[in-house]
C-alpha cells in the first residue's frame, strides 16, 4: 500500500494560571458517553473557555520561543529534522505538566474532569502529556499506531484528551481515528524484521478501509477530542498554511496501574499527579491483550523518533516532499 499524501499537580493560582470556571450546562450527556464506548472517540467542539484557550496559546508561544538557540533536542523540546538554532523549529513539548505549572493546572480544568470522570469514572490520575506542534508547511505526520502498546496497563481505562489550539482542518494535519477500532485486535507496533519497537503499525498490516472507515476530527479552535488508549489514530504532513497545535492529556482511571511500572517515579511522585477523585492502591486487573514496548526502539526521545525505524511509512513527510 502506498503512502497517503493527503510533580504535584497544582492546585490553585499560578503566576500564569487557568481561570477555572466552568459553565453550569453539563458538559457531556449520556448520549455523547455512550457515542465514546461504541466507537472509541468523541469530540465537543469549543468545550475550552476562551479565556483559558487564550491563556494557553500565549504560554505555548512564550516556551516556543524560548527554544530559539536550541541544536538538539532535550527533556522539553522535541524538534524537526529541519530545525536550525537560528530559525527554531519546534515538533513537541514534551510532558508539559513536568515543566509549566501552567499545564498542571490545565490538565484538571472543571470542564476536562467533567467529560473525563464520565468516560473512565470518577478517580482519575494524569498518565502523559505532550504538546504536538503540527506547523504550517512543514509539521511532521505521525504514522497509524495505538496508544496501548506504548505504555500498557492493568486495564484499558485511559483516554487522551486533544485541546486544539487552532481551528482544524481536512488541510493542516487533522487528527484520523478508526471507528471501533478500540474493540479490535491489538495491532503489532514491532519492525516485522528487527523485532524491535517501532510505535508504529505496518501498512500492510491495515485491515480498514482508507477511503470509507476513517474520522478526521476536525473543529474550531477550543474544541476537545477524546479518543480511547486502543483506537488507532494518525495525522499526515500539514501541507497547508495554517500551524495545527494539538495539546495532548492522556488520562487513567486510578485502578490502572503501568504494566511497566513507576519508572523513575516514587510512589509519592505517582499519586501526585491524580486530577480527580482518590488514589486506589488495588489494581484493576482485565482481560486485555497487550504488547510491550521491547526490545525498545533505536530511536528515542519521541514517537517521532521511534517511527523513523518503521520498514514502510504510509504518510508522506516533509523531506519526502521537498524531494518532489
Amino acid at each position: 500500500m502506498g503512502r497517503w499524501t493527503g510533580e504535584p499537580m497544582i492546585r490553585g493560582d499560578t503566576a500564569r494560571g487557568v481561570a477555572m470556571t466552568t459553565a453550569s450546562a453539563p458538559t457531556i450527556t449520556q448520549e455523547q458517553v455512550d457515542f465514546y464506548h461504541e466507537n472509541g472517540f468523541l469530540l465537543i467542539p469549543n468545550l475550552l473557555p476562551d479565556d483559558v484557550l487564550q491563556a494557553l496559546r500565549d504560554e505555548t508561544d512564550r516556551i516556543v520561543a524560548e527554544a530559539a538557540g536550541l541544536t538538539d533536542h532535550n527533556a522539553q523540546y522535541d524538534l524537526e529534522d529541519s530545525h536550525t538554532a537560528e530559525e527554531p523549529r519546534v515538533r513537541r513539548l514534551k510532558s508539559p505538566s513536568t515543566h509549566w505549572p501552567f499545564f498542571r493546572e490545565l490538565a484538571q480544568h472543571p470542564v476536562l474532569m467533567e467529560v473525563v470522570t464520565a468516560l473512565i469514572g470518577p478517580n482519575v490520575r494524569l498518565q502523559n502529556d505532550k504538546l504536538n506542534m503540527k506547523a504550517a508547511e512543514y509539521g511532521a505526520p505521525v504514522e497509524w499506531h495505538q496508544d496501548w502498546p506504548f505504555y500498557p496497563h492493568t486495564n484499558d481505562d485511559l483516554v487522551a484528551a486533544g485541546i486544539l489550539l487552532d481551528d482544524c482542518y481536512a488541510i493542516n494535519g487533522p487528527l484520523l481515528v478508526v471507528p471501533g477500532s478500540h474493540k479490535r485486535k491489538i495491532y503489532d507496533h514491532h519492525h516485522p524484521e528487527g523485532r524491535y519497537f517501532t510505535g508504529a503499525v505496518e501498512p500492510d498490516e491495515f485491515d480498514w478501509d482508507m477511503e470509507k472507515d476513517l474520522v478526521a476530527l476536525e473543529g474550531p479552535a477550543g474544541s476537545v477530542s477524546f479518543h480511547h488508549v486502543r483506537t488507532m489514530h494518525g495525522s499526515a504532513l500539514n501541507r497547508s498554511e495554517i500551524q495545527r497545535r494539538l495539546l495532548l492529556f492522556g488520562y487513567a482511571a486510578a485502578d490502572s496501574w503501568p504494566i511497566m511500572g513507576l519508572g523513575p517515579q516514587t510512589l509519592e511522585q505517582y499519586w501526585s499527579f491524580m486530577c480527580a477523585g482518590e488514589p486506589v492502591e488495588q489494581p484493576r486487573q482485565t482481560e486485555v491483550p497487550a504488547y510491550l514496548p521491547l526490545p525498545a526502539s533505536p530511536k528515542q526521545g519521541s514517537i517521532y523518533e521511534n517511527q523513523k525505524t518503521v520498514k514502510n511509512r504510509f504518510f508522506d513527510t516533509y523531506e519526502d516532499r521537498r524531494k518532489g
